[in-house]
């Protein structure tokens, strides 16, 4: 099963794995939405849309819909 940014539970880190280049807006690509990238997801807005991101550092915040785009893997922490 992939897990997307949209699956993360609130203050969970992940790494930005993979992405459809033709669904994710250029702007995220400039602000730092790579591959390799650690993300946290800070904030779900109270209806679910948009998700508040800290993506290296950077704080954005994107539509579910593309966040159900972009494949991470979570960041085991102990």
């Amino acid at each position: 099963m992939r897990t997307t940014i949209h699956d993360l539970k609130k203050g969970q880190r992940a790494t930005i794995a993979d992405f459809d280049l033709d669904l994710i807006p250029l702007k995220l690509l400039e602000m730092g939405c790579l591959p390799g990238n650690e993300v946290v997801l800070l904030q779900v807005a109270p209806l679910g849309d948009p998700l508040y991101l800290d993506i290296n550092g950077s704080h954005l915040a994107i539509r579910t819909e593309t966040a159900k785009n972009i494949t991470v893997e979570p960041i085991q922490t102990l």
